[in-house]
């Protein structure tokens, strides 16, 4: 039924994430899927923003976030080594998201929420716009 998880997490702020991982790794066990775990950095925007940066700063800091959630996956999973990860580059993460479920053929998309009230979930949020904008069915996990 699901054979591809999506996990976008926020590594700012992975507390938010723990739940949704332990969900994650249950509904993957379940199912026999594959679990990816990606993270979105915001780009440059527009390109004349990008001329003021050294060429290879986009590179450089993707290489570091991609290290830094490689180390969270083997922190936070009890198999890491089953973990995909992906690092977007993007103004607005759930968009990422949505496009990266839409091309990856992703059936479950796992999303943590700051939210621990409904009614704050669906003012803005970037689990309520994955959830109207994505292409498969979506588990919001709040805190």
């Amino acid at each position: 039924m699901f054979k591809e998880i999506l996990l976008p997490v926020d590594l700012q702020e992975t507390a938010l994430s723990e739940r949704a991982i332990v969900i994650a790794q249950d509904v993957a066990e379940h199912y026999d899927s594959n679990i990816t775990v990606i993270t979105v950095i915001p780009d440059f925007g527009l390109p004349m923003v990008a001329n003021f940066f050294p060429e290879d700063t986009m590179k450089q800091a993707n290489k570091e976030v991609c290290a830094e959630l490689k180390r969270f996956v083997e922190q936070h999973f009890r198999r890491p080594d089953k973990i995909k990860t992906d690092v977007r580059q993007g103004s607005s993460p759930h968009k990422a998201v949505v496009k990266y479920a839409d091309k990856h053929h992703v059936d479950l998309i796992i999303i943590p929420s700051r939210a621990k009230d409904v009614s704050k979930l669906f003012l803005g949020s970037s689990a309520t716009h994955v959830v109207e904008r994505a292409p498969c069915s979506v588990m919001v996990v709040r805190p």
